[in-house]
């Protein structure tokens, strides 16, 4: 995957929206060398700008596929990328960040459209946003003044498939796709002549997973160094962060997420002013005493149990006797339903604080997740039509939005040093790449409001990554009033960018 294969030939067309762009791939398929049939590549450049605080910020887009091989030489996959360059920027001091979103099988038009791009999809924060026109809009809280940017679909996800004889298996598993975002970064970099920028990745949810195997990989077989890794809402520890499994870590890690919630929706008797103090409450009982009942299972007293059940009812205001029928454990689906289900109403997994209609009030999960009808269609609609008529991508193809890879997804993970793990923890993989770059920092922003990826296990994996002392002042965590998409939340938003412009900038 390490060379490149000749654009094909182009035609030209010219868009008058917000810019000028020309460039996009006929619409042929043409045999390699075996004979196998290649699609065309997917190709447009035009020209915009951006107000963000209250400067104009001019760049230059290319959109589209960029041709991957094996080290044969055979066509194996085209990826869908949009990429960002400031005019005039100095290519060796200018930063570069490449972003994606995590999934696994999800597109990149989240953060495209939702906090990074030069535009963004307009949404009413917690209301249905299904009825249009959808409106997009200047995005004032861009990066795109302080780094160029570089938005990447994995394969599987919008325009990206794998071609000639490869498969969409070849990719699709947690060591797989690293290695081909690890590769598309490399050969980006070199035909870009971006060697000398300082360098930055984002990745949000499983991106965490994703990233956490990039930086090791980019440092150990490219032999590049990032400056920094962001880490959005961070999928990173299997056992950690998931609650669908005979493991009770996730359980604890969950549990103060479950608290905000019901803090958030009013679904407590004694709830408090202070959410933070709520939160850290909720988790040093998580901790303390629900953990070490989970721990000492049926070997815990009736007395030691009944006070768990009676503090677990205080923070979430589910009732003691529902905790103690399901064994004090329940995953996020379960809790989204049950929280409100005496209103008929289910809460977000994504995003709590979003709250639909029940369907099937007896239920013990929830049919659908009141978070993406509120906001998906507005979304798709407004990337569709940036992407197809601003920056000039003219394909009769789908863009795949979410493609539920993860449920043919290979977990296994060949560990740093030697071994395989049969599910991931790319926080070992980020420590020994912050270990072996001791310049590299990491940001990990999270939504106090997330049930996909709960603050608990985001603190758990940050409180119990191997990293020397020194080192550790190199990682830091900012926090959002919002959910796993905090940057839909307008005050979230603001804080988002100002984070992460210091972040890049300090």
């Amino acid at each position: 995957m390490n060379l490149s294969r000749a654009m094909l030939p182009v035609l030209t067309l010219t868009v008058a929206l917000c810019g000028s762009s020309s460039g996009f791939a006929a619409h042929h398929e043409e045999p390699d060398s075996d004979g196998v049939d290649i699609p065309a590549l997917l190709h447009a450049e035009s020209t915009g700008s951006v107000r963000i605080d209250g400067k104009t910020i001019e760049y230059t887009a290319t959109a589209g596929t960029l041709e991957m091989k094996d080290d044969d030489g055979k066509a194996i996959a085209h990826f869908g990328y949009t990429a960002y360059v400031r005019k005039g920027g100095d290519k060796k001091t200018r930063p570069i960040m490449f972003a994606y979103n995590g999934g696994p099988g999800s597109a990149s038009m989240w953060l495209h459209m939702g906090i990074l791009g030069p535009q963004r999809t307009q949404v009413d924060d917690l209301e249905f946003n299904t009825r249009g026109p959808f409106l997009r809009v200047n995005n004032e809280f861009s990066v795109l003044d302080k780094a160029d940017l570089v938005m990447i679909d994995p394969v599987g996800t919008g325009f990206s498939r794998p071609v000639g004889d490869a498969k969409g298996e070849d990719f699709w598993g947690v060591d797989n796709d690293i290695e081909s975002v690890s590769n598309f970064i490399a050969r980006y970099v070199s035909d870009n002549g971006r060697w000398q920028s300082p360098k930055y990745l984002l990745g949000e949810s499983y991106g965490g997973v994703r990233s956490g195997g990039v930086a090791y990989t980019l440092l150990t077989r490219h032999s590049m160094a990032l400056n920094g890794v962001i880490l959005v809402s961070p999928y990173m520890d299997f056992i950690a962060g998931n609650a669908y499994t005979e493991n009770d870590l996730p359980f604890v890690n969950y549990f103060s997420t479950y608290a905000a919630a019901a803090w958030f929706h009013e679904a407590i008797d004694e709830r408090p002013d202070d959410l933070m103090a709520f939160i850290a409450e909720a988790d040093e009982f998580a901790r303390g005493d629900y953990a070490t009942l989970l721990l000492k299972g049926h070997s815990a007293t009736a007395e030691e149990r009944n006070a768990v059940l009676a503090e677990m009812e205080r923070f979430t205001g589910i009732s003691a006797e529902y905790w103690d029928r399901a064994n004090l454990r329940i995953n996020e689906q379960r809790f989204a339903k049950e929280l409100l289900r005496d209103r008929r109403k289910t809460v977000g997994r994504i995003d709590a604080r979003f709250m639909g209609d029940g369907i099937e009030h007896n239920a013990e999960s929830f049919r659908y997740d009141p978070f993406f009808p509120s906001v998906g269609p507005a979304f798709l609609a407004t990337f569709n039509d940036y992407y197809r008529e601003v920056l000039g991508v003219k394909t009769d193809r789908r863009y795949v939005g979410s493609a539920g890879l993860y449920r043919d997804w290979d977990q296994a993970h060949k560990r740093p040093g030697g071994g395989e793990a049969p599910v991931p923890n790319t926080a070992v993989d980020l420590a020994h790449a912050m270990t072996q770059n001791p310049h590299m920092r990491v940001l990990v922003q999270q939504g106090l409001y997330d049930l996909a990826t709960p603050y608990g296990a985001t603190k758990y994996f940050m409180d119990h990554i191997n990293l020397p002392p020194a080192l550790r002042e190199n990682l830091s965590l900012e926090l959002y009033e919002a959910g796993h998409m905090m940057y839909l939340h307008p005050a979230s938003m603001s804080k988002f960018r100002k984070d992460l412009a210091a972040f890049i900038t300090e």
